[in-house]
């Protein structure tokens, strides 16, 4: 415990937060990083990421900072970062050998949706949650189109490509492995441009952002898995996390219909600050497969990680998805 504060000590110098208190954020699964909390008089105002994982590089974490910076910087709704005394996004230190990276960023304000027991602001229609959700990923990827960066991330198929999941994925997933594989063909066969292409927050769910409750505001954090994708993918991503609105309703048709008019207004508020093409919304189902794909892998890599192997239920019907060509996640499926 000592030697856990001691260091602690010594990053919070690092942004002169030495009469801040760091409370630990528990973990959740496949979290990646060691967060704390920093809270100053009883008011939370910052949040302090320790990086320990040893998969990404001082190029990685300087590229996320760097677009986060950027986008505060012109007015996007996300958490800035926020320099240490020596003026770096990213610190650097060592841990029993191992390299730590460490950032400091803004609280965001308000709270998350499942902290309000998935309630939205009262008296308010959900209609206004759905529009500002779109509306906050168009004004990140409007300004993503534009960006320059001094310091680059990956791109999408230097993780995602044939020889990295079949080393991930064993062998006695054969039909989840061909599954994959096909959708791997049909992405690399779709346009990449800069109306269509750029980074992309790439977990940009409800987990990943406040509400501010009293005016709706809505403010983004974690770009941890930032990317060069497409655009679609963060839309598909909204559309895959938002069944969870009608999951219960037993009509497919009513389920449809709701998903229709909860995307339409998502798209409403998204072209607010920015355009999509048709032909990539024609895509639709495509993109939704590839947050399918997204969720098997990381569920692989979070269970090698622990020597195991996901569990059935954890998996099982996401991989049925894209075996069984089901579409639309089973929604219009009685």
């Amino acid at each position: 415990m000592n030697t856990e504060m001691t260091g602690l000590d010594k990053i919070k110098a690092l942004y002169s937060q030495e009469d801040c208190t760091c409370s630990p954020v528990a973990g959740h699964e496949g979290g990646r990083n060691r967060v704390y909390v920093c809270s100053r008089n009883g008011k939370k105002e910052y949040v302090l990421r320790v990086s320990d994982l040893g998969d990404r590089t001082e190029e990685d974490y300087l590229a996320e900072t760097e677009f986060v910076h950027y986008l505060a910087r012109n007015g996007a709704p996300v958490a800035d970062v926020i320099p240490s005394v020596r003026g770096r996004l990213v610190e650097y230190t060592e841990e029993e050998g191992k390299p730590v990276y460490i950032s400091l960023f803004e609280y965001a304000k308000g709270i998350l949706l499942c902290d309000n027991g998935y309630r939205y602001r009262e008296g308010v229609p959900l209609e206004e949650y759905f529009y500002n959700t779109g509306k906050t990923l168009g004004a990140i990827h409007r300004l993503s189109k534009a960006y320059r960066p001094e310091h680059k991330r990956g791109n999408y198929f230097d993780k995602y490509n044939r020889e990295y999941i079949d080393s991930l994925i064993p062998d006695s997933y054969t039909e989840l492995k061909q599954a994959v594989f096909r959708r791997l063909e049909a992405f690399r066969k779709l346009p990449v441009n800069t109306d269509d292409y750029g980074l992309v927050h790439f977990d940009f769910c409800d987990g990943n952002y406040h509400i501010d409750m009293d005016t709706g505001r809505i403010t983004v954090f974690d770009f941890d898995n930032c990317v060069y994708c497409w655009y679609m993918f963060d839309l598909a991503h909204l559309w895959t996390h938002g069944v969870g609105w009608c999951r219960m309703e037993q009509d497919p048709g009513k389920r449809m219909a709701y998903m229709k008019h909860y995307f339409d207004t998502i798209l409403e508020g998204y072209r607010s600050e920015t355009e999509v093409s048709g032909e990539m919304l024609e895509q639709l189902q495509l993109f939704i497969d590839m947050t399918e794909i997204e969720f098997i892998v990381d569920e692989f890599e979070c269970c090698a990680r622990e020597g195991e192997e996901p569990d059935e239920e954890d998996i099982g019907y996401a991989a049925q998805c894209l075996i069984r060509d089901i579409p639309w996640v089973g929604m219009g499926i009685g």
